[in-house]
């Protein structure tokens, strides 16, 4: 990828298991320009690259802020982020892209579970700044694991957010049917957080009237897998006509790369769309959380990276 080298200015502890990163230009110059609900892509010590949303004011240019949750169940991202990159350390990251971008409206709705709230936090703080109507509702397990929690809570948009604790008593936590009435077809509601917290946002709004044009959303990461019934299948290579077969327990990315062609991947897991791949023949087994249910329904892309095969063949288009 088209990469910047940047340093890491400022590592902070910012909640129990959260920790934020400043980035800024080493040689002091403007970074690129972006937009809320943008990410970076962040080539992480050990040869991974995982995506991170810009937390902080899209109106800054003199640094980028993002924040990592650290999940042992990760593939190693997070471990290696909270304990390999350091202050002062120069890292290489992506210029930033916007999949999750914030549309104007006259009321907008943000929803954030856990560190899902990053890419929200860059929305209130656009939304504040144009004066628009909006509310966040940002969930967590408690207090002690609330990033950015003081910084909200004196922020100019303190009175539109409102905090939600698991561990807390049963009149602050989340009552979402409330949250989500009244809605117009004008209002936008926006969700971030792990997978369960947002497919029962979508399916609550949803039933409460709110059309899928409405609703936009960011998985983090992807839910996990059934993969006991895997079975093998075939890739063809439009190009040169030959087939590989991909094992029960491969992807199709690693058998290709086996055989010397090389799909760029970052997040491995469907939820960034950089494996993109046409389809030309056969149906994919789609299991990434990038493509609307529309966009699957053609079958004739897939992200390779996670999804597999229901038909014996599928033809690629490399």
């Amino acid at each position: 990828m088209d990469s910047l080298e940047v340093k890491v200015i400022r590592k902070t502890l910012e909640a129990e298991g959260i920790t934020s990163f400043e980035l800024a230009r080493a040689d002091g110059a403007p970074l690129p320009a972006f937009s809320a609900g943008s990410h970076v892509d962040v080539q992480i010590p050990g040869g991974l690259t995982r995506q991170y949303s810009l937390c902080n004011d899209a109106i800054e240019q003199h640094r980028y802020r993002i924040a990592v949750l650290r999940d042992p169940a990760s593939r190693g991202g997070s471990v290696a982020m909270h304990e390999a990159v350091n202050e002062g350390d120069v890292i290489r990251i992506s210029a930033p892209k916007n999949h999750f971008p914030l549309q104007h409206a006259p009321r907008t709705l943000l929803l954030a579970g856990g560190i899902g709230v990053t890419p929200l936090l860059c929305m209130a703080q656009r939304l504040a700044a144009i004066h628009a109507d909006f509310t966040l509702h940002y969930c967590t397990r408690s207090a002690e694991r609330t990033a950015f929690r003081q910084e909200i809570s004196s922020s100019a948009f303190a009175d539109k957010v409102f905090f939600h604790f698991d561990a807390g008593p049963a009149g602050q936590k989340l009552d979402l049917p409330a949250a989500l009435a009244g809605a117009t077809p004008e209002h936008q509601l926006y969700v971030c957080g792990p997978a369960g917290f947002i497919d029962h946002v979508v399916s609550t709004a949803k039933a409460s009237g709110w059309r899928s044009e409405q609703i936009h959303l960011e998985y983090f990461g992807a839910a996990p897998q059934d993969t006991a019934s895997d079975t093998g299948f075939e890739v063809k290579i439009a190009s040169t006509g030959k087939s590989y077969t991909v094992g029960a327990a491969q992807n199709v990315v690693q058998v290709l790369k086996d055989h010397g062609i090389e799909i760029l991947t970052s997040c491995e897991q469907g939820v960034c769309g950089t494996c993109i791949t046409r389809v030309l023949e056969g149906e994919p087994d789609h299991r990434d959380m990038y493509f609307t249910d529309e966009e699957k329904a053609k079958n004739d892309q897939f992200t390779p990276c996670c999804s597999r095969a229901k038909s014996k063949t599928l033809v690629l288009d490399l």
